[in-house]
């Protein structure tokens, strides 16, 4: 096959992305501008000790995802302790703000193949991720925002449940590998394994909420809770864009229009963004220093 008919289609997703990228950034520029003297009074109204505790509150969300998928690895043959799974974790994390998808897998896939996890069994963690947490994000949007509301996501998430089923789970993974020419895992997962991995998903939505809950307590602490999930979701399910960026925020001022003017809610929404963006490099710093410590 020639290399240029291979390339072409990796370089228009590529400029998909991009393209992408730069219309939400652009909206969003002109939503900030538009609304400058509002976002600026919102800004102003959020205290420091509102940021900290809010910060605090994201530490322990990502905590949560860490263990998430620390408990699929373990279940999957590969247990690792705290610390070395910590910093796979986290600092592999630091590759979604690349544009691309593939960044943080093939960081944790090679971190994880110095501590003897082999690299497909990495990659079946790092993928079960995002059905976990879109299953346990919508259910949690469900209980806390209304079934009246957002009973449309119903239609999404039997979907994700088969998904989320070891049986199914496993004849997936065993069908990519077969595909792609490698070994298949040598441990299959477990139904332990998996509803222990929920568990700790949904700790991480109480956080995040404990999170929004800091800066925008005007809804209450389950509204909160909601609001940040169904915006995450929405956020990642727009994957051909770093992080969500953009669509994240978008639908966190639009879940947030009954509670905050829309100046105050632009404020709340890109301060959330920020705070996560030092939690994750506070975790990435934390665990790559406490991991050395215990290679010294």
């Amino acid at each position: 096959m020639n290399p240029e008919t291979v390339a072409r289609p990796r370089i228009a997703r590529r400029l998909i992305r991009v393209g992408f990228l730069l219309v939400a950034l652009g909206f969003g520029g002109w939503a900030v501008v538009a609304q400058w003297d509002a976002v600026v009074a919102g800004f102003a109204r959020l205290s420091w000790a509102a940021l900290a505790g809010s910060l605090v509150a994201v530490v322990a969300a990502l905590l949560g995802a860490m263990l998430t998928w620390r408990t699929l690895l373990a279940d999957l043959g590969s247990p690792l302790p705290l610390r070395p799974a910590a910093k796979v974790f986290f600092v592999g994390q630091l590759g979604k703000y690349i544009p691309g998808t593939v960044w943080p897998v093939l960081a944790q896939m090679e971190m994880g193949r110095d501590l003897g996890v082999p690299r497909s069994r990495s990659a079946a963690a790092f993928f079960l991720m995002m059905p976990i947490q879109l299953a346990t994000g919508l259910l949690v949007t469900l209980g806390t925002l209304g079934w009246d509301r957002y009973g449309w996501l119903l239609l999404i998430v039997p979907l994700l449940l088969v998904l989320l089923e070891p049986k199914v789970i496993n004849a997936l993974i065993a069908f990519g590998l077969r595909r792609l020419k490698r070994e298949p895992l040598e441990r299959p997962l477990t139904r332990r394994g998996m509803l222990t991995a929920l568990g700790w998903a949904l700790a991480g939505w109480t956080a995040y909420g404990v999170h929004l809950y800091f800066v925008a307590p005007q809804g209450g602490l389950l509204f909160a809770v909601g609001a940040f999930a169904l915006s995450w979701c929405l956020g990642i399910m727009t994957f051909v864009v770093p992080a969500g960026a953009g669509v994240r925020e978008v639908a966190m001022v639009a879940v947030l229009a009954p509670h905050l003017d829309r100046g105050s809610a632009i404020a709340v929404a890109l301060s959330s963004r920020i705070v996560i963006v030092v939690g994750d490099l506070i975790c990435a710093g934390l665990a790559g220093i406490a991991a050395r410590r215990d290679s010294v």
